[in-house]
């Protein structure tokens, strides 16, 4: 099997490329279901609403740094991509549905549809936080050097 992919990455690296765009988009799933599924598990634990939030965030990023660590790549969380911010909302919209004492179901889904969505419009649209470098960052803007 892994000789099966090595060639198809060689002789078909089109292929590789096409597929970049779904792994993307798991990953945002899978960052909001364990987001929400770390906050949730802290609340039941009886965590503070600011630490359940915190922790949710965490689980959600752990699975994508460990994925760019093995591929040896930067992982997402430490560039300049929404991806810690989406995962912290998600964790918040469960932590703020336990503390109005919403349904578990009802807050869990919301949580999890929020980050995916806001993951998802980042990924699509090209979100990025803000990054170090001045107010001249990145744009050609006369006077700006």
């Amino acid at each position: 099997m892994s000789l099966l992919a090595g060639i198809v990455t060689f002789w078909r690296p089109s292929a590789i490329d096409r597929l970049r765009s779904p792994v993307l988009l798991f990953d945002a799933a899978g960052l909001g279901l364990f987001a929400v599924a770390g906050a949730q598990t802290a609340i039941t634990f009886g965590l503070n609403p600011v630490m359940a939030a915190l922790l949710g965030m965490l689980t959600g990023i752990g699975g994508g740094m460990a994925r760019d660590v093995l591929l040896a790549e930067i992982p997402t969380v430490l560039r300049s991509e929404l991806y810690a911010v989406a995962a912290l909302a998600g964790a918040a919209v469960v932590v703020i549905g336990a503390a109005l004492q919403l349904s578990t179901t009802a807050t869990t889904i919301a949580g999890a549809v929020f980050c995916f969505g806001l993951r998802f419009m980042a990924i699509r649209r090209g979100w990025h936080l803000p990054s170090r470098g001045g107010a001249c960052a990145g744009f050609a803007i006369r006077g700006c050097r």
